[in-house]
């Protein structure tokens, strides 16, 4: 059966800029959109695409601050730079730009829609790539995000009765996520990522379980630096894949960042199109309602090539192993020397990978010994 399936995508995303010397360049959304109407993905039979409708206030302050949106809104219409390091805003990881607060509304926007076409619009899976603003506290901006539209999203869905599970690919751990929810049990999240302990945000720890009622439905897996396709795939299929399927939500939301590529100059990952695909592949197979959204990966053309395979595999469809010669007609005037969409498995280094496999092992032994009982055995 084929799925129904929504793409939110905003020509207006390319209106706003970061700023020249920073490393999340909004042309990434574009050069995706691009990528998928190269191999015409935007025009399938049984999918539609969506603009970004911005977030309503109300949506925002079920988790961010009235101080917090204020200062936003304040910031926003200033043409002169403007800082207040109380709330993150105005350094170098959180730029203030005009037209700041309605950016970060339109992302939010987004996810929210995503989550109400697959509980009220008949969708089956819906993908919006503005999203996966994970950093993003109550009243902080932090890690280029500004507004947590996951939170937002799931706490739209809990206001409906649904159960949801929570699932992070990024390189970085999902911090603002898991803040939001650590005490509660109708939401389960889990962040495979780059260990926090010499990288940004710091947190993730597989001995972060949740407290009171939602002891256990916290669950991180880091991995060291090196982690390559097989190790990426191990953690999923021994931690992530058994939970989900035990806990078995009415939604399913997850962060698909591409910023786990062995080629992105922020993180020290090795993974590759391999992974990824077989992680979103066994996503799809479980047939639960989804909703995914963007998030991190800084060099342009992965992010293109990421979530252009997972739009793909969301509607069924497999891709040839080429970039298509009108996309790489059009990447060759930006400088971008890329010819292959797909990547062959990679390997690490066998030093690396050992101490790398050392690592996911006795994550993945903890979770088991702490987690899985308590999500298991009551769901089982």
């Amino acid at each position: 059966m084929v799925s129904r399936t929504a793409l939110i995508y905003s020509p207006d995303f390319s209106s706003f800029c970061y700023g020249k010397e920073h490393p999340f360049k909004i042309q990434r959304f574009r050069l995706a959109y691009e990528l998928m109407e190269a191999y015409e993905l935007t025009s399938l039979p049984c999918a539609r695409i969506f603009d970004c409708i911005p977030a309503e206030e109300g949506d925002l302050l079920t988790f961010h601050s009235h101080s917090y949106l204020s200062k936003l809104k304040e910031f926003s219409l200033s043409d002169e730079p403007r800082a207040d390091f109380r709330y993150g805003l105005g350094d170098i990881e959180n730029p203030v730009f005009p037209g700041l607060y309605h950016w970060a509304r339109l992302g939010a926007g987004g996810t929210i829609e995503a989550a109400r076409l697959v509980t009220e619009g008949g969708f089956d899976i819906a993908f919006n790539l503005a999203g996966g603003w994970h950093h993003a506290h109550r009243s902080r901006a932090s890690g280029f995000s500004y507004l947590n539209d996951s939170v937002l999203a799931i706490n739209s869905l809990l206001q409906k009765g649904k159960r949801v599970v929570y699932l992070d690919i990024d390189a970085h751990h999902g911090d603002g996520v898991q803040e939001a929810f650590y005490e509660t049990d109708q939401v389960l999240t889990i962040s495979i990522h780059e260990s926090g302990e010499s990288f940004f945000p710091g947190t993730g720890s597989e001995k972060e379980i949740g407290s009171g009622k939602g002891k256990g439905y916290s669950v991180n897996v880091p991995l060291k630096e090196h982690t390559d396709d097989a190790l990426f795939m191990k953690a999923f299929d021994e931690v992530a894949f058994p939970l989900i399927a035990a806990f078995d939500p009415d939604v399913m939301v997850t962060q698909l960042g591409a910023d786990t590529f062995r080629t992105d100059p922020l993180t020290r990952l090795e993974i590759t199109t391999h992974s990824y695909c077989y992680v979103v592949k066994k996503l799809k197979a479980l047939k639960i309602p989804w909703v995914a959204v963007g998030g991190g990966g800084y060099e342009n053309i992965n992010v293109a090539r990421a979530w252009t395979l997972a739009w793909a595999i969301m509607n069924g469809i497999e891709l040839p192993p080429r970039l298509p010669a009108r996309f790489i007609k059009l990447i060759d005037s930006l400088g971008y020397s890329n010819r292959m969409l797909l990547d062959a498995m990679h390997w690490a280094e066998d030093d690396d990978r050992n101490r790398a496999l050392d690592a996911v092992e006795k994550s993945i032994s903890a979770i088991k010994k702490k987690v899985f009982p308590i999500i298991i055995g009551a769901y089982d």
